[in-house]
């Protein structure tokens, strides 16, 4: 007599199967985290955001003062060029300088460690201690982990950098190069193909436009507050680009 295979087990095995593969861990837990995204979210949108207003200004000046387009279309497109190497360049850095300071300060505590170990300890039972332990159990916490991993320790509780927090400077250059030339390149083609006639308006209308955009993609991106972000965006760009035309207008000598 041939015996019938055990369905119910075979199902069974999949569902442990499937609950292990779906179980929270540490690691795919914090992956779903919004901050892990800080570091090349605020340089992308700060990139973008700069490109936007920084070349709609620039051509909105230029438009209050010009009645042709080749004066505006030459403004825009050196400025983009210029602002994308500079944002790129400065963000690399900025950033670099911020890295420099890490190693320096996990230089110290390295050297730190070997010169006053006991010192050491007692500080980081005190951190932890701060934080809502009792002072025995604080204690036996700043041991326990310290025979694991003493400098990474310190690193992390002491000196406050984790690899959420690390600045990594080739990233954050590429992430605002490009999103300034992503951002830069919209009012571009605004200068390029609508009418010259009313330019500054064209370029104001559109542009409040790409800046809601921008808000909203940040803001779902972060996870943040979509209404927030528009407003705030919008505000600082409006600020921005009135306070161009202004000077086109008092400045400018129509050409």
């Amino acid at each position: 007599m041939t015996k019938e295979p055990d369905t119910k087990t075979g199902h069974n095995s999949d569902i442990i199967r499937r609950t292990k593969k779906n179980m929270l861990t540490i690691d795919n837990y914090l992956e779903s985290h919004y901050i892990h995204r800080s570091n090349w979210l605020r340089a992308a949108v700060l990139g973008a955001n700069d490109g936007i207003i920084s070349i709609s200004s620039l051509a909105i000046g230029v438009a209050a003062a010009s009645s042709t387009r080749e004066p505006i279309v030459l403004a825009t497109v050196a400025g983009l060029v210029a602002g994308a190497l500079s944002m790129a360049a400065g963000e690399y850095v900025s950033v670099s300088s911020q890295t420099d300071t890490e190693k320096a300060d996990i230089e110290r505590e390295a050297q730190e460690l070997k010169a006053m170990p006991e010192e050491e300890l007692n500080i980081l039972a005190q951190i932890y201690e701060k934080r809502g332990l009792k002072k025995e159990t604080a204690m036996q916490v700043a041991m326990e982990l310290t025979e694991k991993d003493a400098l990474g320790t310190h690193i992390r509780d002491e000196l406050g950098i984790n690899e959420i927090s690390k600045a990594n400077p080739i990233q954050a250059a590429l992430a605002s190069g490009a999103s300034f030339t992503a951002g830069g390149v919209l009012p571009l083609l605004v200068v390029l193909f609508l009418p010259i006639k009313g330019m500054e308006y064209w370029l104001y209308g559109f542009t409040l436009f790409f800046l809601i955009i921008l808000g909203a993609i940040a803001a779902k991106t972060g996870g943040s507050s979509i209404q927030k972000a528009i407003l705030r965006i919008v505000i600082w760009g409006t600020l921005a680009m009135g306070l161009s035309a202004l000077v086109g207008y008092l400045f400018g000598v129509r050409v």
